[in-house]
């Protein structure tokens, strides 16, 4: 797992996301307009669909004659990016994709496009959270992918300027060879566990660690609008010694510093691969009264230098195919419930798949915003930095 990605897993408020500091250097994300003035097919970038290239075999030939595309901000164990981006590369040989960034958050995704605006050095399209995707429209370009009328309305832009793809589920995993069973989060006040429970962040600054808090509090009995049941449990950890602080990374993992995290259920299957191949279990789980949820957004830069190249990614990402690999990678295609009605979903991936079990617990960005001020007046108070 990536400690910057994370930073913008969650529907965070966008000032929040202002004031993130950035891990990766500016070179990488494509800074100092460091490329050559683009000169992008007017045509191509005016195309709000497939039938504005004529056909999908259109549309995959100006691509081609393009040849390239930029993408930022996907790392390859975040939800399974890496297969992703392979997959499209073995489909398109003859699209070199330039993977800017991979740990920028989705503030700098944006910020990259306006250091180099105008050039082949931009990224074509955005892979960001719902904060940054409703609040930066005017850098997008609509544009409504075939798969269009499958997106839930109230997950998606209606002028298809931005829409949801793939959400992880929150969830709470552990060493289950070192600490045997959980069943309940209030297993984690047993002395057995001293030093090693791990929200993914601090609440008021990380996605993973907001929407971890958010689970955290609706199994304690409180809701949007009532946060202290939450804040209770954690000082009740902090107090039984067993909350830590400490950053979460791979390395905390796989030496067993962090010995319980709260995160997404993708991260979890990338912390539960990584370790099986070192002998050791980690197990993780969902609560079905408390299924948190935070989709992220496609949307493809309005001054795209390869506009057909980034709409024929758009097409991939809504594909049954790659809509594969987000559940093959421990997230929820936005496009499941479709894919399970037309047979298109893949029975073996989706057997062993983390899926919502009914309703979902997710938030407006003024909801966002609200309790993101509330943890900021009253976690560090409670809890310390």
């Amino acid at each position: 797992m990536n400690s910057l990605r994370k930073i913008a897993a969650g529907a965070l408020a966008a000032a929040m996301l202002m004031s993130v500091a950035a891990c990766g250097s500016a070179n990488a994300a494509g800074g100092d307009n460091a490329g050559q003035a683009a000169d992008a097919n007017e045509e191509w970038a005016a195309a709000t669909s497939v039938a504005d290239f004529g056909s999908f075999e259109d549309l995959e030939t100006a691509a081609k004659e393009e040849g390239a595309l930029n993408v930022i901000a996907l790392p390859h164990d975040w939800s399974n990016w890496g297969e992703v981006i392979e997959t499209f590369k073995e489909k398109y040989p003859e699209i070199e994709v330039t993977e800017l960034n991979p740990n920028a958050s989705s503030k700098e995704e944006i910020d990259a496009a306006k250091t180099n605006a105008g050039t082949d050095a931009a990224p074509d399209v955005f892979d960001t959270g719902l904060a940054v995707a409703s609040t930066n429209t005017d850098y997008f370009a609509p544009y409504k992918v075939q798969a269009w009328d499958k997106i839930p309305d109230e997950l998606k832009d209606p002028d298809g300027l931005y829409y949801g793809d793939y959400t992880g589920i929150m969830s709470v995993g552990w060493n289950k060879d070192k600490y045997g069973e959980i069943e309940s989060i209030d297993d984690l006040l047993d002395p057995k566990f001293a030093g090693t429970v791990a929200l993914n962040g601090k609440p008021a600054e990380a996605g993973a660690a907001f929407n971890g808090f958010v689970m955290v509090n609706a199994l304690k009995g409180g809701d949007l609008n009532n946060l202290q049941p939450g804040l209770d449990f954690f000082k009740e950890l902090k107090d039984a010694g067993n909350l830590t602080q400490v950053d979460v990374t791979n390395g905390t993992i796989d030496s067993g510093q962090t010995g319980v995290v709260f995160d997404w259920t993708y991260n979890q299957a990338s912390y539960e691969a990584s370790l099986e191949s070192k002998g050791v279990d980690w197990e993780y789980m969902t609560f079905p009264e408390a299924q948190v949820v935070s989709y992220y957004n496609q949307s493809i830069n309005k001054d795209a230098p390869h506009p057909a190249a980034a709409r024929l990614w758009m097409e991939y990402l809504y594909s049954p195919e790659a809509q594969n690999l987000w559940l093959k990678g421990g997230s929820n295609p936005i496009l499941l419930q479709s894919m399970i009605d037309e047979d298109t979903v893949d029975q073996e991936i989706l057997a062993n798949a983390d899926v919502l079990e009914g309703d979902s617990l997710s938030y407006t960005n003024e909801d966002s915003t609200r309790i993101t001020e509330w943890l900021q007046e009253n976690w560090d108070a409670t809890i310390g930095n």
